[in-house]
């Protein structure tokens, strides 16, 4: 039977062996985190952990920190949900389906009607109990954290143009429920007030820009808990106008249940929280710090202040919590959950495009990877034509369009070449790129949020880098015999890590203006072995970096450290670069500086004194033993 509540989510876990309880009092302060880190590391069961230092409340852990449990909570609705995205995706196979099976349609009918959201009585309000907001829990990742965080909320605003037409307050399908990060404490922030972190490209902005040109506050709620399956509808891209309580109810096997209280904010029926408030659409105040999923912290800025009205909660409420950081972890299920459900709809929605894949393990928008179809002029070499199109449809449609380097690579060449293939991909673009043709830049302009790459707060640059056609060079697995010895003083540890991509170690950055002339004796050097004869063709890429020995250590490794401290703009340097008429080219390698930066955010690391505690938690005799 499909949940109606967290609680019900929990004790069929607990039946299923796919849960654990912590009697043990645990602190709220960094070391919850820190457990909940290493639980999805060790693909730990769901941790309920029951006394939490400072809360009355018992708070849940890693509830979806293995695809297997993930798709165990959302088996009510999940098949539902992928078959109405293929046939958005697919309109034919509604007619094939109907064919083959003649009930499938009306099924499939039936479906959508049974999860549009439904207004509840007020008596079967499940927000019955009142509580000041100090009275959450307060959880706090990450040492240099501003405070505590809510980090699954399920952030519910309704569009203030659409109560012209729709009511005093509007109608629940007009509106947007996504997850936007809540502070409850620290900094400048009152008693009953919390900040409201937003990236840019994200629903509720449309929201609040209404509300800014009508001069009214914004009406905001805010639901913790509920269905496990409401958590996942709040980060689902959906395009703009298809409302997540829709898919929420779908995907929950159960429809969103809802009621409009006297104040006119709504309510979940089924959440285990609601915090209600007003965003004053001028007024900001200083957010963050906050260790975020690119594995640095979002630093410090003015963000939106959410004047909160009132908290209420239901009867045994459970408090879910999640926690960000270098990836992998419990954000990376999501995306892939997020992948398997919307994948269907890539070649609708880009024609052109067959797969697409934001790299995980480099922060997600850093790197982009797709493979697309180059159909252009078939009666001549096969180039990038249609992959420009491709590029630019791709970076102008939602979430895909924070991307900040794009790794393009044509059908055509390699029909069973997929997206997903991190080595597949680098190869095929690496032996087939033209380096004097076939990069292209964008400079000074938006990029993800999180990303301190960047020349500033949403600004940075974007780089597509695209190969069709036959294989230009052979990639080399280990570096040419003749480069080692000539590397410059300071640049060591030269070694590749997939064939063509290599890193090197480098001299720490000192500032921009002193990189050419770093790079002049490297380029000199390559340039002296080349006339002797050394073939480096086969070395088209090459990564700058601190600590060449931690980055050569895996590919994940190599993946973070060249993605997410590198701005395109700035850090990629080329052999014999040279710029003809706006366009960029170079010749084998291009180097990308990967070095620690001045303006870099600081890397996520955990407190020495919380790592020993959590150890003695999972020791022998310790209420986590074998389970951490």
């Amino acid at each position: 039977m499909a949940y109606r509540s967290l609680a019900d989510a929990i004790r069929d876990l607990e039946r299923n062996r796919m849960l654990v309880r912590v009697p043990d009092e645990v602190d709220g302060h960094l070391e919850v985190a820190e457990i909940q880190r290493r639980a999805y590391a060790a693909r730990a069961p769901a941790i309920l952990f029951e006394r939490v230092r400072g809360s009355v409340f018992p708070c849940v852990a890693n509830l979806f920190g293995t695809m297997e449990r993930a798709r165990f909570l959302l088996r009510h609705g999940l098949d539902r949900a992928k078959a109405a995205v293929r046939y958005r995706a697919e309109p034919g196979r509604v007619f094939a389906d109907l064919r083959r099976r003649p009930g499938s349609l009306l099924h499939a009918a039936e479906a959508a009607v049974h999860s549009l959201p439904r207004r509840v009585r007020r008596s079967a309000s499940s927000q019955t109990h009142r509580i000041a907001l100090a009275g959450l829990p307060r959880i706090t990742s990450w040492p240099d954290d501003g405070g505590p965080f809510i980090t699954l909320p399920q952030v519910f605003t309704e569009d203030p143009d659409a109560a012209i037409g729709g009511g005093p307050f509007g109608a629940p399908l007009a509106s947007n429920l996504g997850m936007y990060r809540i502070q409850l404490g620290g900094g400048e922030y009152g008693p009953e007030e919390a900040g409201m972190h937003y990236q840019i490209h994200r629903g509720i902005g449309v929201h609040h820009t209404a509300a800014e040109r009508r001069g009214e506050p914004l009406r905001v709620s805010v639901f913790v808990g509920g269905p496990p399956a409401h958590t996942l509808a709040a980060v689902m891209p959906l395009p703009e106008g298809l409302s997540e309580l829709l898919f929420a109810g779908m995907l929950a096997g159960r429809r969103f249940g809802w009621q409009r209280r006297a104040d006119g904010f709504v309510v979940s029926a089924d959440s285990d929280f609601t915090i209600t408030g007003w965003v004053d659409p001028a007024r900001t105040l200083p957010e963050g710090p906050f260790g975020d999923h690119l594995g640095y912290y979002s630093l410090t800025h003015p963000f939106p202040v959410l004047r909160v009205s009132a908290v209420h909660h239901r009867p045994g409420a459970v408090w879910p919590l999640t926690v960000v950081g270098r990836p992998p972890q419990e954000d990376t299920t999501f995306g892939q959950l997020i992948h398997e459900i919307t994948e269907p709809m890539v070649p609708t929605t880009l024609p052109g495009v067959h797969s697409v894949h934001a790299v995980d393990a480099a922060g997600v928008h850093p790197l982009l990877l797709a493979v697309g179809s180059e159909r252009y002029a078939p009666f001549l070499e096969r180039r990038p034509q249609e992959l420009w199109t491709i590029a630019n449809a791709i970076l102008g449609f939602g979430q895909c369009s924070l991307a900040k380097y794009l790794f393009l690579a044509a059908r055509e060449d390699d029909p069973d070449l997929a997206a997903h293939d991190i080595p597949g991909m680098f190869g095929h673009v690496l032996r087939r790129v033209d380096l004097s043709t076939d990069l292209h830049f964008q400079t000074r302009t938006t990029m993800d949020t999180l990303d301190y790459s960047g020349t500033g707060l949403n600004s940075g640059s974007k780089l597509v880098i695209a190969g069709a056609g036959p294989a230009r060079r052979t990639l080399a697995a280990s570096l040419p015999e003749e480069v080692g010895p000539v590397l410059p003083p300071g640049f060591s540890g030269m070694q590749a890590v997939l064939p063509g991509l290599f890193v090197l170690g480098g001299p720490a950055f000192s500032s921009y203006e002193a990189v050419a002339g770093e790079l002049v004796p490297l380029f000199g050097a390559l340039d002296a072995v080349e006339r002797n004869g050394a073939d480096l063709r086969g070395v088209p890429l090459v990564v700058l970096c601190d600590d060449p020995r931690f980055a050569a250590e895996s590919l994940r490794n190599l993946l973070w450290v060249a993605f997410t401290r590198s701005n395109p703009s700035h850090d990629v340097h080329g052999r014999r670069a040279a710029t003809v008429h706006k366009h960029w080219s170079c010749v084998e390698p291009i180097v990308l500086d990967a070095r620690r930066k001045p303006h870099h955010a600081p890397p996520l690391v955990e407190d020495p004194a919380v790592s020993r505690r959590v150890d003695a938690l999972a020791a022998p005799g310790g209420p986590l033993h074998g389970v951490l």
